[in-house]
């Protein structure tokens, strides 16, 4: 077998060139496109006009709508994952004990995650329609309100009720990552830490949070990837309103190249998203090794 100079089989690394070759392929291609189109001038239907250099760049960021976006994209990350992590771990806690119904009970849990995100936004959108919304029909029939709250149609209410949205479609994907971390977790130690003692609370505090850390770091990493590109929540319920109070980046992005026609500057967003991601994936990977020391 041809070997690499320090002794190593050269075989599986000839195996996987045609596939790493088609990847780089598939990711460098369409950024080197996105990179062509920031520099240019670019027509409403995409066409390459005069190289403008980083004139695409200067507008984004003297448009003082970009900043609010910015700093809102940020808040919905940190709120629904944050919110996400909260909310599914005491239900993972809940459906990894051992009761009657469980499975139907991991059912109703996870059901949510079969239906589009898109098909899941429109449901919540009527619910929160002014006049028969679920919500504020149940709302007045309890006597909590006295009349119809416009949810979102005004900007205090409108960001705070997709944020909320956005953590409960994330539900049933983290809680399935914590019960797969729960699993792994030997029943063995919690009988000797009863032995010794140790108060429900003491376990979870003790025990079970160290052991499921990994899962949580993964179910962080995955998520604040996958809200910070989501787009169906905020598109579906508000498209970016009331006056623009609900755009994150990705929306944003979507209404200069599709609606406004300018998709040199959307192109421009695009870069500043992938350098934001680039960053967090940076300070993430370097919080491995002090994690690994602190254990």
């Amino acid at each position: 077998m041809t070997q690499t100079a320090s002794g190593r089989p050269l075989t599986p690394w000839l195996l996987i060139i045609p596939s790493f070759m088609l990847a780089l392929f598939i990711i460098s291609y369409p950024l080197f496109n996105i990179v062509n189109q920031s520099v240019h001038d670019v027509s409403r239907f995409g066409l390459l006009r005069d190289f403008n250099g980083l004139e695409n760049f200067r507008t984004v960021f003297a448009d003082p709508v970009f900043m609010e976006t910015v700093w809102r994209t940020l808040w919905w990350t940190l709120g629904v994952v944050g919110g996400t992590v909260l909310v599914s771990v005491p239900i993972a806690l809940i459906l990894h004990q051992d009761f009657y119904g469980r499975g139907i009970a991991r059912t109703i849990v996870m059901l949510p995650w079969s239906v589009s995100l898109t098909m899941t936004a429109i449901v919540w959108r009527w619910a929160f329609n002014d006049e028969y919304g679920m919500v504020n029909v149940t709302l007045q029939k309890l006597g909590l309100i006295s009349g119809p709250i416009h949810w979102l149609a005004t900007a205090d209410w409108a960001f705070p009720v997709e944020i909320g949205v956005g953590i409960l479609v994330s539900v049933p994907f983290t809680v399935t990552i914590f019960l797969g971390g729960l699993s792994s977790v030997p029943s063995d130690i919690y009988e000797a830490a009863r032995l010794d003692g140790a108060s429900r609370w003491q376990q979870f505090r003790r025990l079970t949070l160290p052991l499921l850390r990994p899962f949580i770091n993964m179910a962080v990493v995955l998520n604040v990837i996958y809200v910070f590109n989501s787009f169906p929540i905020i598109w579906v319920m508000t498209q970016g309103g009331p006056s623009n109070s609900t755009h994150i980046l990705v929306t944003y992005l979507y209404e200069l190249g599709f609606r406004l026609g300018r998709p040199g500057e959307a192109a421009a967003v695009s870069l500043v998203m992938l350098a934001i991601l680039m960053c967090f994936t940076v300070l993430y990977v370097r919080m491995q090794p002090k994690e690994s020391e602190g254990a």
